[in-house]
This record gives structure tokens, C-alpha cells and sequence, in this order.
């Protein structure tokens, strides 16, 4: 009987860690925001994109000029980019855009002079980080059908010197300097919101609005020392390159593995001493017959649900310890606590009293829901980081069921 349960125990231990083994390049199906999950790191071809586009450009678009509405101030840009996502929320893209951008300025009213139009032929190449909130805030998911991604970035943007352009040879009395027949270069600040719809697993639809800092003197008039700007509208197709989605992984728990390792060293050398012994042994001394325990006598050990840092979710490897607690109340009538904990090395006690809360209450509702426990079976309670049941820091992140 001994050596049975001793090679029930050994069995049941090297499933349960052939299991966490697994879990290091396990995919499964994630229901957490993509910043509470982990992913698996993908290889440096993958994730790649290329995007073409086109739309309409406007220079100081909040400059007012009689005579002319925003429409006839509007001209053509164009653009392309390629990138690589780091994270299903994360990446970055090096991108060029320019083409002709007209800024307009009222020359010498008093003299009778008309609105002088100046064209700028320039490009702006700027190295943008793009943070795709749809995948940040919200469960990743592959075909997800819309994508929100703001950006930000720096660049270098420069205006061709014009040619057949004469620099005109007066300062007009609106304090502003002309130099149009000579190049410029600028330090340029780039920023926007990129709205992208999935066509296809390799193709997009994206429409991109976005503004260009390039300083007063970009188009070689000054204008008081305020900072010139392009805003931009485009609209157009990302190809995707390489692999294009990435993997939901469950970590390890090392220390975890480590202790499961153990026991099942122990419980070897344990049932080869025992497959060692005779068969039948006379000359050993009478065993004493079993003490039969009073049936007040309750053998319960407690049972353990271990969690994900920053999770409340049970894992599905976890399950053995409910059911073993659902059949043990269900066989008993016995009551069962339920105490969730959280560790110290995270967070703070505000946080880990909440997140202790959140893992008892899901173990209970397992045990309630899926086991068909009665909730007057169960007392839950949480301490929060408070209380420390094991030494090592990432054992903590437990829920411990015990028997009242």
C-alpha cells in the first residue's frame, strides 16, 4: 500500500511539473490588456511593415489670411516609412515625407502691395516611437479589426533652395524678413495619431494626422519668433512583412519547478529503498495495527493555488488543488478558508491588498461555479502583503485553502 501511493505521489508530481515545463512556449488565449501579458520574443526578421501614402498638407494652419480659405492653402504631401513592431503595442519607424508646402504672407498693405505666396520644396525625415493603444489597453488579438496608435519623434527637415527666385528687395512694414532664394535646414518635432483598419493579415488601411515643428525660419521668413508648422492629412496601405503576429506565453515559476524538482528527487530515492525490501520478512518484529483516528479528527493538507505576478487569473494547471478542495468538502461537509496573499517585491500594500482580494474571490468562484461548492462551504479572506506565508518572495502569490 505504502509503495503504491508513494509511485501515485511520484506520478502525479512529474505531471504537474512536466506541465510547468510546458508553460515556457505554451501559446494559449489571453483574456488580460496586452500590458498585463507576456509575449514571446520574435526574431529580428519578423514583424516588419512598409507604408506608402499621400494626402493634403497645410503650412501655420492657424494663420489668418483675407482672401484665402483653408482649401487654397492646402497642398500635396507625400510620404513612406518602414518600421518594425517590438510588441504587439510598441515599435518604431523611420519615416520621410515632404513634397511642395505654400506659406503666404500680407506684404506692405500701405504700399499696396498683394499676398505673397512662397512655395517650399522640401523633405522631413524623422525617427518616430508608436504606441498602439488598442493592443496596450485592450486584449491583443491578431485580427483585431481596428488599431489606435499615437506617436512621437524627431527628425531633420530641409528646403531646397528655389531656382529662377529673386530675393525681393524690400522689408516690409509687417516686421517680417524676406530670404525665399536660399535653402533652409530645421530641427523638426513630429507628433500624430494614426488610425489603422486590417485588410489582410499582410495589408492595412491607415489614415495618419499629424503636425511638424520646424522652427520660425524654415521657409526663410521670419515671423516674430513663432515657430512654423505643416499639418498633415494622408490616408494610405502598410504592408506587413515577415511574421506578423506574436505569441501569448505563460512564464515559468523557476522557484516553483525547483521545488517540485525536489520532491520528486526525494520520492525516487524513496521507492527504490522500498523496491529493495524482501518480500516477506520472518524474522521481523509483528507490526502494531493502525491507530484508527477518532472521525472528529480531520486530515486535510492545506492546498495551494499559485498565480502570475499582477494576475488573479487561475491557471488551468492549477486546477488539481481545487478539485482535490471541492471533493474534500463535498466528502467531509467540512468548511474550507480561503486566504489570499500577494508578494512584497511588488507593487504596494494598497495594490497587493486589492490584488490578494481579487485571487480569493476567483478561487472561491471556481470552487462555487465549476466544482458546485456550496458558498456557505467557503469563508475567503485576504491579507494582502501583509502576510507572508512561504520565504521566497514569488511563492506569495497564492491563494492557501484550509480547513476550518
Amino acid at each position: 500500500m505504502i509503495m503504491r501511493t508513494k509511485i501515485f505521489l511520484l506520478s502525479l508530481l512529474m505531471g504537474f511539473s512536466a506541465s510547468i515545463f510546458a508553460q515556457e512556449t505554451q501559446i494559449y488565449e489571453s483574456q488580460l490588456p496586452g500590458n498585463k501579458t507576456h509575449f514571446k520574443r520574435n526574431g529580428f526578421g519578423s514583424n516588419w511593415f512598409i507604408n506608402l501614402g499621400a494626402g493634403g498638407q497645410v503650412y501655420n494652419v492657424n494663420q489668418s489670411i483675407d482672401g484665402l480659405g483653408l482649401m487654397d492653402r492646402v497642398s500635396l504631401i507625400g510620404t513612406a516609412s518602414i518600421g518594425k513592431w517590438v510588441s504587439p503595442y510598441w515599435g518604431f519607424r523611420v519615416k520621410g515625407q515632404g513634397l511642395t508646402v505654400n506659406s503666404h504672407v500680407i506684404e506692405d498693405r500701405v504700399n499696396g502691395r498683394p499676398i505673397y505666396e512662397n512655395a517650399n520644396d522640401y523633405v522631413n525625415v524623422h525617427f518616430d516611437g508608436m504606441w498602439n493603444l488598442a493592443n496596450y489597453w485592450g486584449v491583443y488579438k491578431p485580427t483585431k479589426l481596428f488599431n489606435f496608435t499615437p506617436y512621437a519623434g524627431i527628425g531633420w527637415a530641409h528646403r531646397f533652395a528655389p531656382s529662377g527666385v529673386k530675393q525681393p528687395q524690400y522689408t516690409p512694414n509687417t516686421g517680417r524678413y524676406y530670404d525665399i532664394d536660399r535653402y533652409s535646414d530645421a530641427f523638426s518635432i513630429n507628433g500624430g495619431l494614426q488610425f489603422g483598419f486590417r485588410l489582410g493579415a499582410r495589408v492595412n488601411l491607415d489614415f495618419d494626422l499629424g503636425v511638424t515643428y520646424v522652427g520660425d525660419y524654415f521657409d526663410r521668413i521670419t515671423s516674430k519668433g513663432e515657430n512654423d508648422h505643416i499639418v498633415h492629412a494622408m490616408g494610405g496601405l502598410t504592408f506587413n512583412l515577415g511574421k506578423t503576429t506574436f505569441e501569448v506565453i505563460e512564464p515559468m515559476d523557476y522557484a516553483l519547478i525547483d521545488d517540485l524538482n525536489s520532491k520528486i528527487n526525494a520520492l525516487r530515492r524513496e521507492n527504490e529503498t522500498l523496491s529493495r525490501r524482501p518480500v516477506s520478512c520472518p524474522e521481523c518484529p509483528p507490526v502494531a495495527p493502525p491507530v484508527v483516528q477518532p472521525a472528529s479528527v480531520i486530515n486535510y493538507v492545506p492546498n495551494v493555488v499559485f498565480f502570475r505576478i499582477n494576475s488573479s487569473v487561475v491557471d488551468n494547471n492549477q486546477q488539481i488543488s481545487i478539485f482535490n478542495t471541492a471533493n474534500f468538502i463535498k466528502e467531509t461537509g467540512e468548511k474550507i478558508k480561503v486566504i489570499g496573499y500577494a508578494d512584497k517585491g511588488t507593487g504596494n500594500s494598497r495594490i497587493n491588498l486589492a490584488l490578494s482580494e481579487r485571487r480569493a474571490k476567483a478561487v472561491a468562484k471556481e470552487l462555487t461555479t465549476k466544482y458546485n461548492v456550496p458558498s456557505d462551504k467557503i469563508v475567503v479572506d485576504w491579507s494582502g502583503d501583509t502576510v507572508q506565508p512561504y520565504q521566497k518572495n514569488d511563492w506569495n502569490r497564492v491563494v492557501i485553502m484550509s480547513a476550518q
